[in-house]
């Protein structure tokens, strides 16, 4: 592969990177519910609790650190954790249950009344995301789909969803990423007790 090639695929994803960011527009509406959606939950003495799988366990272990550290400002930690961290419950559960319960299962004994909890899915089809979303719901959280794909099946089974319109996995977690970078920085100017820079 020459170097003009390699330019030329550059360009290429450069430009579908940039077409579906701009489209996160369509979505602003979304993105502010989630955001006072997590913003009441904090007030009221709740966590937000994260789950997904490969880059989106990733994206999820992102989210947790940036609430409980900080984005952009210092503030006082915000309660988050991401279930896909902990190695001996998801191989536990996996390995005396199967892989479609590692998250439902820790979501049955985490999850409470008023928490926000995001499961996300770059196809909307995984099983084990979703169960941890119906899960949760019973508990009495309030559940967000990051999303894909048109959402897939999960989309019918949260309190409301996020959804990049794509079917390409890694553009769908490059919008991601700008998506929850968004609600990190709403979330923490709204919580923040220090005065705005």
């Amino acid at each position: 592969m020459n170097d003009e090639v390699k330019k030329s695929m550059i360009e290429k994803n450069l430009v579908g990177t940039i077409k579906i960011i701009e489209e996160i527009k369509n979505v602003e509406n979304e993105i502010i519910l989630a955001s006072n959606m997590i913003v009441k939950s904090i007030k009221d003495g709740n966590k937000i609790v994260l789950f997904g799988n490969g880059g989106s366990a990733a994206d999820a272990q992102h989210i947790a650190a940036e609430f409980i550290g900080r984005f952009n400002m210092e503030r006082q930690g915000i309660p988050a954790i991401a279930l896909t961290t902990d190695t001996s419950v998801l191989t536990s559960l996996g390995n005396d249950y199967s892989f479609d319960k590692i998250f439902s299962r820790q979501c049955e004994s985490i999850v409470s009344e008023g928490d926000v909890v995001i499961g996300i899915s770059t196809s909307g089809n995984s099983k084990n995301v979703e169960n941890g979303l119906i899960t949760s719901k019973k508990n009495g959280a309030t559940t967000l789909g990051l999303l894909g794909n048109s959402g897939g099946t999960i989309k019918k089974n949260v309190d409301f969803s996020i959804t990049v319109n794509s079917s390409s996995t890694p553009k769908i977690q490059e919008a991601h990423r700008v998506l929850y970078h968004i609600i990190c920085d709403i979330v923490e100017k709204e919580l923040s007790t220090q005065p705005e820079t």
